[in-house]
């Protein structure tokens, strides 16, 4: 099973998950997620199969997503402009988001990853 492993180096809950990872023996693809963030296709990929609300994908507690005002606009915008803004900056990005290329989890839960990924 190969993972894509999209982080931000200095995210703490990042750091959680490959420390999980690793002591796992779980190997990986880590991908920095500002440097080279998912296109809208690929994020728009990862959304359909995650059975997650798209607003489930957005780093609420990020200066970004402050600054930008993206709580407002989440309420009224189209799916097509979610992900449109999620496409913009990486740092908007709900993180850390892992992948085998059919299951998808977003964030990093202990729980969740023994029971998805171990």
């Amino acid at each position: 099973m190969s993972l894509t492993f999209y982080q931000y180096p200095a995210c703490g809950t990042c750091k959680k998950a490959q420390k999980w990872l690793d002591n796992n023996n779980i190997p990986y693809e880590a991908v920095h997620i500002v440097n080279n963030p998912p296109t809208k296709d690929e994020i728009k990929e990862l959304y359909e199969k995650s059975d997650l609300e798209l607003k489930k994908f957005f780093n609420t507690s990020g200066k970004k997503y402050r600054e930008l005002g993206v709580k407002d606009k989440i309420k009224t915008a189209t799916e097509e402009e979610l992900l449109d803004i999620l496409a913009s900056d990486g740092m908007l990005i709900k993180r850390p988001i892992l992948t085998d290329g059919e299951k998808v989890t977003v964030g990093f839960k202990e729980e969740t990853f023994e029971e998805i990924w171990k």
